[in-house]
């Protein structure tokens, strides 16, 4: 993927209901929405608020393994959407040495743009699914 393919964009805003999350993304071109169960929501407010769980959640898990393995989240790549489903690409870097592994795994966005705000990594969008991407005012 080259990089003038990416377009660099950002968390917004959530908003959520009972039935789903509306997680919206942009820049200052355009913004759109990725929608994700309403557990998504309350999880990213619950994270973006600093409160603590008592007890690990599967994203606190995930983290600690990439930690105990020297992986550090890199980038999201928002790589397609078919039939307004959004897919998504985590990219991990691992430092073995001398060597640097690059680690690209699918993922669904909501996961990816929970991580990426735990972690302050940045979010792309393909510059072709950025241009099919359904603007957003709010």
């Amino acid at each position: 993927m080259q990089a003038d393919e990416l377009i660099p964009i950002t968390f917004n805003k959530i908003l959520h209901s009972k039935a789903y999350t509306i997680i919206i993304l942009g820049n200052d071109e355009k913004r759109f929405a990725i929608y994700a169960g309403s557990n998504v929501g309350k999880l990213i407010q619950t994270y973006m608020s600093a409160h603590h769980f008592q007890r690990p959640m599967t994203l606190d898990l995930f983290n600690s393994v990439l930690s105990g393995l020297d992986v550090k989240p890199l980038q999201i790549v928002i790589e397609d959407v078919r039939d307004t489903i959004y897919f998504a690409r985590l990219f991990l870097e691992q430092q073995i040495g001398e060597m640097r592994q690059i680690i690209e795994i699918d993922a669904r966005p909501s996961d990816c743009i929970t991580l990426a705000l735990i972690n302050k990594v940045p979010v792309y969008c393909k510059r072709e699914i950025f241009e099919k991407a359904v603007p957003i005012e709010i």
